[in-house]
């Protein structure tokens, strides 16, 4: 069964994915940001001989619930990246309870996040980066426009709706659900990341050293992320044709919207997500 590592794109989703990969793949608990074992859902590979229109949401969206069936059928707990938004598309169910063992949701400012979303798909202003974070049709994955190319990393169909949404979507999956907060990882890692162990240990009977989860927190901290993409790339990233490469691990800590987000802006984000925002302490 799956264990989902949800979150809206640029909240943290890798930052969370490889420590996972340090602390149950790697036997000394280091970081390896270039050959993290836990893949993306979905790519297009879960769909061969499924469909053959990948940028069809309405085709894809029918063959969800038979792609998660064949990934389970070792009957093995397994995790998977997801910017997927959890959603029921016609009589089409993102995911169920038969294929989904439980879900890490990594949650985060949007009002931070808009800054990365400006950054990593190469948007011209904060007003098309507004414009992607509000849009309920969002789809990312697919190449719409040739102006568009940063959006088609995996070349599939992928929706996410808005920032609002897509939290509210994931929130009510209440089957072995852990929220984590982007801010707390930043501000106090051991403390988010032990909430992590704890899960992990509980719902999936593991157990590691003192020792080993030290390690995956200390490689994985942000700043050692950043450096190893700066020696050795990161793999994932996605280059544009049109703009130099951009940065994966950016700003990090020191995107703080007070510091860099107009106020107009950052008003009218708090105004559209005003329940959500304040739900999560976030205002």
């Amino acid at each position: 069964m799956i264990i989902w590592l949800a979150s809206y794109p640029k909240s943290g989703n890798t930052w969370v994915r490889s420590f996972l990969s340090s602390l149950i793949h790697k036997k000394d608990g280091t970081a390896d940001l270039n050959s993290i074992p836990i893949s993306q859902y979905p790519l297009r590979s879960h769909f061969k001989g499924l469909v053959s229109e990948f940028d069809n949401i309405n085709l894809l969206s029918e063959k969800w619930i038979s792609s998660q069936d064949f990934l389970n059928l070792d009957n093995k707990i397994k995790f998977f990246k997801t910017h997927h938004v959890m959603c029921n598309f016609g009589k089409n169910s993102f995911t169920n309870y038969e294929n989904t063992f439980g879900v890490i949701y990594i949650v985060r400012d949007p009002r931070n996040v808009i800054t990365s979303i400006l950054n990593y798909f190469s948007k011209r202003n904060y007003g098309e980066a507004k414009e992607f974070l509000f849009d309920e049709r969002k789809v990312i994955g697919v190449d719409f426009s040739k102006n568009n190319r940063h959006e088609s990393g995996n070349n599939i169909a992928t929706l996410i709706s808005s920032w609002k949404t897509h939290y509210n979507s994931w929130k009510n999956f209440k089957k072995n659900f852990l929220l984590i907060k982007y801010e707390n990882l930043i501000n106090d890692e051991r403390r988010e990341f032990l909430k992590i162990r704890t899960y992990l240990e509980e719902k999936l009977n593991l157990k590691f050293t003192d020792n080993k989860f030290d390690t995956a927190i200390s490689s994985n901290s942000f700043a050692k992320l950043k450096k190893i993409e700066e020696i050795e790339g990161f793999s994932e990233n996605v280059k544009v044709d049109f703009k130099p490469q951009v940065n994966f691990f950016n700003l990090g800590p020191e995107n703080d919207y007070k510091n860099l987000l107009d106020e107009k802006i950052s008003k009218e984000i708090e105004k559209v997500f005003h329940s959500e925002m304040k739900e999560l302490g976030y205002i």
